[in-house]
């Protein structure tokens, strides 16, 4: 049976990937995007089966309608993806108040927004598969993103909890985390704080492990089909890597905390003021 889907963000990259290859197969997408105008050429090719929504996800409020709008049209939604989100580069030091708060704005509320809005429609109806576009760098963190981390790891956060809270109903949740890709997202949808000369070194070391890595890069169209398995999948992971070195550049990581986590256990046995279980 054809599904009905929510995906915010769909001018480009992942989500207009995505919005493709649902459309594709002969399901129907509510499509957002801050300029619907870059759907014209989906509507063209797609008729009714897409429906396009102004929607700036910062907008509690114009999510919430976005959603109701279009389980009205389509009878249910099925399908729920957040997608939308932007790259805030600079250091700590570097960002200010504004450029902090608007990449969760964006990044983390809007999904929130959405999501909060999907719930009671998935769960009346007692089914529904909730994507959250995550990333590498919410399991994982570099130099010059720390906002970026900031809003990637507060969505895996209050993801996990609602994974937990939902599964009764029959509402699956899952994190897809890509790694390098050829998408805008370091390009002109990104933004940049005022830089500190101090920092000038850092960033330039940065910039060559970005470049060592862009060799590695994965093509957006690929996660298509992928993506369709994932939404068709019966009990779907919490959490997916996309992209061939997520792997490689995480494990490490992790395996680091666990050593760093044990070695300093006796601390933490001291710290409780109780002696360590037998």
């Amino acid at each position: 049976m054809a599904q009905n889907w929510f995906i915010t963000g769909t001018s480009r990259g992942f989500g207009r990937e995505w919005t493709i290859a649902a459309l594709e197969r002969g399901d129907r997408v509510a499509a957002t995007a801050r300029d619907v105008s870059s759907l014209d050429d989906l509507v063209a090719r797609f008729g009714d089966a897409i429906l396009p929504l102004a929607l700036d996800v910062t907008d509690r409020d114009a999510d919430v309608a976005a959603v109701q709008q279009a389980a009205a049209a389509f009878g249910s939604l099925d399908v729920v993806i957040n997608n939308a989100g932007y790259g805030q580069f600079g250091m700590i030091e570097e960002l200010s108040e504004q450029e902090i708060r608007a990449q969760l704005e964006t990044n983390f509320f809007g999904a929130f927004w959405v999501t909060q809005a999907a719930l009671p429609i998935m769960r009346e109806q007692g089914h529904g598969r909730i994507l959250q576009v995550s990333s590498i760098g919410g399991v994982s963190a570099f130099m010059n993103i720390g906002a970026y981390h900031a809003s990637k790891w507060a969505l895996e956060g209050f993801s996990q909890s609602l994974a937990l809270e939902v599964a009764r109903f029959g509402i699956h949740v899952t994190l897809v985390e890509p790694g390098g890709f050829d998408t805008d997202w370091a390009g002109p949808s990104s933004r940049h704080a005022t830089p500190i000369a101090a920092y000038d070194e850092i960033r330039e070391e940065r910039a060559r492990q970005r470049g060592l890595q862009a060799s590695m890069s994965g093509d957006p169209a690929a996660t298509a089909a992928v993506l369709l398995e994932l939404v068709d999948m019966a009990e779907p992971p919490l959490r997916v890597f996309f992209g061939i070195n997520a792997l490689d550049i995480v494990k490490p990581d992790y395996e680091a905390r666990l050593a760093n986590w044990d070695a300093y256990q006796p601390l933490a046995i001291k710290a409780s003021g109780r002696q360590s279980p037998a």
